[in-house]
Protein backbone atom coordinates (compact mmCIF):
# COMPACT_ATOMS: atom_id res chain seq x y z
CA UNK A 1 0.00 0.00 0.00
CA UNK A 2 1.21 3.48 -0.85
CA UNK A 3 1.39 5.33 2.48
CA UNK A 4 1.13 8.72 0.74
CA UNK A 5 -2.33 7.91 -0.62
CA UNK A 6 -3.61 6.00 2.43
CA UNK A 7 -6.77 7.33 4.09
CA UNK A 8 -7.54 7.43 7.82
CA UNK A 9 -10.57 5.24 8.56
CA UNK A 10 -10.45 5.39 12.36
CA UNK A 11 -8.49 6.96 15.21
CA UNK A 12 -7.76 5.28 18.53
CA UNK A 13 -6.36 6.46 21.85
CA UNK A 14 -4.30 3.29 22.26
CA UNK A 15 -1.96 1.51 19.84
CA UNK A 16 -3.14 -1.92 21.03
CA UNK A 17 -6.72 -1.21 19.91
CA UNK A 18 -5.50 0.16 16.56
CA UNK A 19 -3.36 -2.93 15.95
CA UNK A 20 -6.28 -5.20 16.85
CA UNK A 21 -8.48 -3.35 14.35
CA UNK A 22 -5.75 -3.68 11.70
CA UNK A 23 -5.59 -7.44 12.33
CA UNK A 24 -9.37 -7.66 12.09
CA UNK A 25 -9.29 -5.85 8.74
CA UNK A 26 -6.53 -8.21 7.60
CA UNK A 27 -8.82 -11.18 8.24
CA UNK A 28 -11.22 -9.52 5.79
CA UNK A 29 -8.48 -9.06 3.19
CA UNK A 30 -7.87 -5.35 3.82
CA UNK A 31 -4.30 -4.18 4.35
CA UNK A 32 -4.06 -1.47 7.02
CA UNK A 33 -1.36 0.72 8.49
CA UNK A 34 -1.16 1.79 12.14
CA UNK A 35 0.40 5.24 12.38
CA UNK A 36 1.29 6.95 15.65
CA UNK A 37 3.65 9.62 16.89
CA UNK A 38 4.89 8.19 20.17
CA UNK A 39 8.62 8.92 19.81
CA UNK A 40 9.34 5.41 18.63
CA UNK A 41 7.50 3.87 21.56
CA UNK A 42 9.43 5.86 24.16
CA UNK A 43 6.45 8.10 24.99
CA UNK A 44 3.33 5.93 24.64
CA UNK A 45 1.25 8.55 26.46
CA UNK A 46 1.44 10.63 23.28
CA UNK A 47 -0.85 8.07 21.64
CA UNK A 48 -3.64 9.14 23.97
CA UNK A 49 -3.00 12.83 23.36
CA UNK A 50 -2.44 12.69 19.59
CA UNK A 51 -4.29 9.56 18.64
CA UNK A 52 -3.27 6.48 16.70
CA UNK A 53 -4.47 6.45 13.11
CA UNK A 54 -5.62 3.37 11.22
CA UNK A 55 -5.14 3.88 7.48
CA UNK A 56 -6.15 1.90 4.40
CA UNK A 57 -5.88 2.30 0.63
CA UNK A 58 -8.56 4.52 -0.96
CA UNK A 59 -10.46 1.64 -2.63
CA UNK A 60 -10.88 -0.07 0.78
CA UNK A 61 -12.14 2.94 2.77
CA UNK A 62 -15.90 2.31 2.66
CA UNK A 63 -15.59 -1.42 3.28
CA UNK A 64 -13.16 -0.89 6.17
CA UNK A 65 -15.43 1.70 7.79
CA UNK A 66 -18.36 -0.68 7.46
CA UNK A 67 -16.42 -3.51 9.06
CA UNK A 68 -15.24 -1.32 11.94
CA UNK A 69 -18.59 0.41 12.51
CA UNK A 70 -20.14 -0.29 15.90
CA UNK A 71 -23.21 -2.47 15.96
CA UNK A 72 -26.16 -0.22 16.77
CA UNK A 73 -28.91 -2.76 17.23
CA UNK A 74 -27.92 -6.12 18.67
CA UNK A 75 -31.50 -7.44 18.55
CA UNK A 76 -31.49 -7.05 14.76
CA UNK A 77 -28.46 -9.32 14.53
CA UNK A 78 -30.23 -11.97 16.60
CA UNK A 79 -33.18 -11.96 14.16
CA UNK A 80 -31.00 -12.73 11.12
Amino acid sequence: MDRASAVVVESFSDKVFAEAAAEFLATEGIEALVVSDDAGGVLPNLDFARGVRLMVAPPDVERARGILAPVEDVETLDDE
